[in-house]
């Protein structure tokens, strides 16, 4: 069996479902493969911001520096771009159950490694440039296999669910990143202070091996192949001219749109602050703030459960809240977005004022990118063709998110000073780049959404 043989879309069944079990199998299927593909983005995730846990430690060893931990993390960030521009162009002919859990199986291989290599630095005697060296090829090879992640799992809502449904079970499936994003500095963390940082990889590379085995175990590829009808047909869709033309055609209408390139723009500045937040937020709790890696991890870890909970709210504020406008929920969750990242940046506090601060940063950038990123998208792209859109997003996202990593890295090395042989950091200048980023994210959605709509 081929490679593409193997990973492209599944067949239909010649073995059919009995018409009196099909809606029962249906609801059943469907069920499985949405917590399948959702537990186990999440644990993508863990395999991603293992990194972000660690940097502290990294740089504290003399291992490596910020700037070179910058340059490595946009090595992901970068490769991911074009990974999940090709990869979601690519998914939408694929087996999304296959392709999902080998990226998967990448990623926890990559974490496994770096986790090795790190046990072995020591003992070794290996020097700092190939330690960097390594990590970044891996840590770009983990971006690669990151990209694996979304385009299948978002594919496969719209192969098992209604246009009708899908605004609510989408928001249900952005919030697993912030999931995975908690479980990571949650356990992660702990691991990393009790035993050292090498045993963050590990313990990364555990979890990733149990998210493919979920996908393996739960997700089913299209309904067809389990010998059910199409989507439509089970939810009482109509067929439109769309669905019957071919997915190479709907995939070049996806990239002449400019209303998504609108939303990839915006989206890019969502993840300067989104990655912002996430990648450095740790390291600036402990040296703008004084807090140790126990307590700066918690507050992250905090501001990633109300991830969760703004992206889940995300499609009811709109949806219902709203009444399907997606402007108002959209500027609503920028400003807070923004007022509160100030806060953080320039207020200061101790432990749960910033808990707050990065709650409700975290809670309103998880209901603006799920509305601008995923409704506003769902709203103008057909079902054919989402990995394309996804793959339009993402590289624009992706793309802006690992300059962030490399601007951060730099500006936060550039403007520390050494005062009485202590590291005296400002971020004054990294803050100043977040802050716009913030702003530009909603103000843009928010002023074409009507051009984007036409």
């Amino acid at each position: 069996m081929g490679l593409y043989t193997f990973y492209r879309i599944s067949k239909p069944s010649a073995d059919k479902v009995e018409p009196d079990k099909v809606d029962q199998t249906y609801i059943s299927l469907r069920r499985r493969t949405f917590w399948g593909a959702t537990i186990a983005y999440s644990l993508y995730y863990v395999c991603r911001m293992s990194l972000s846990v660690v940097k502290q430690p990294l740089i504290d060893e003399g291992v490596l520096t910020a700037g070179e931990l910058g340059l490595i993390g946009s090595a992901l960030l970068l490769v991911y771009a074009v990974g999940k521009f090709m990869n979601g162009f690519i998914a939408d002919y694929c087996n999304v159950r296959r392709f999902m859990a080998t990226g998967l199986l990448i990623s926890t291989l990559v974490n496994l490694l770096m986790g090795v290599f790190g046990l072995l630095q020591g003992p070794a005697g290996l020097p700092s440039v190939l330690i960097f060296v390594s990590f970044a090829v891996l840590w770009g090879v983990n971006g690669w296999a990151q990209s694996m992640g979304s385009p299948p799992g978002v594919i496969s809502l719209s192969r098992w669910f209604p246009q009708s449904k899908r605004g609510t079970y989408y928001s249900m499936f952005s919030s697993s990143p912030y999931i995975g994003e908690f479980l990571s500095f949650i356990i992660t963390g702990f691991v990393v202070g009790a035993l050292g940082w090498e045993y963050g990889f590990l313990v990364a590379s555990l979890a990733g091996l149990v998210g493919s085995l979920i996908i393996l175990l739960l997700v089913s590829d299209t309904p067809e192949s389990k010998g059910l009808p199409p989507v439509q047909t089970l939810s009482g869709e109509q067929v439109t001219k769309q669905d019957k033309m071919p997915t190479k055609e709907l995939q070049k209408m996806i990239v002449r749109h400019p209303g998504i390139w609108v939303i990839a723009l915006s989206s890019a500045f969502i993840y300067i602050t989104k990655y912002a937040i996430a990648g450095w937020g740790v390291l600036f709790l402990q040296k703008a703030r004084g807090f140790s890696l126990e307590d700066a991890t918690q507050v992250i870890a905090f501001s990633a459960a109300f991830g969760v909970l703004g992206t889940v709210l995300a499609g009811w504020l709109s949806d219902k809240v709203f009444r399907s406008d997606r402007v108002k929920p959209a500027l609503l969750s920028g400003v807070l977005g923004l007022a509160s990242l100030g806060l953080f940046l320039f207020v200061g506090g101790g432990f749960v004022l910033n808990i707050f601060y990065v709650s409700l940063f975290s809670l309103s950038v998880g209901v603006l990118y799920c509305i601008v990123a995923g409704l506003m998208a769902v709203d103008i792209v057909p079902r054919k063709a989402t990995g394309a859109a996804l793959g339009v997003v993402g590289i624009s996202s992706y793309v802006a998110a690992g300059l962030q990593d490399i601007t951060s890295g730099y500006l936060i090395q550039g403007f520390m000073t050494e005062v009485e042989g202590a590291d005296v950091y400002d971020f004054g200048p990294v803050s100043w780049f977040w802050m716009t980023a913030a702003l530009i994210s909603f103000v843009l959605p928010v002023l074409n959404w009507k051009k984007m709509r036409k």
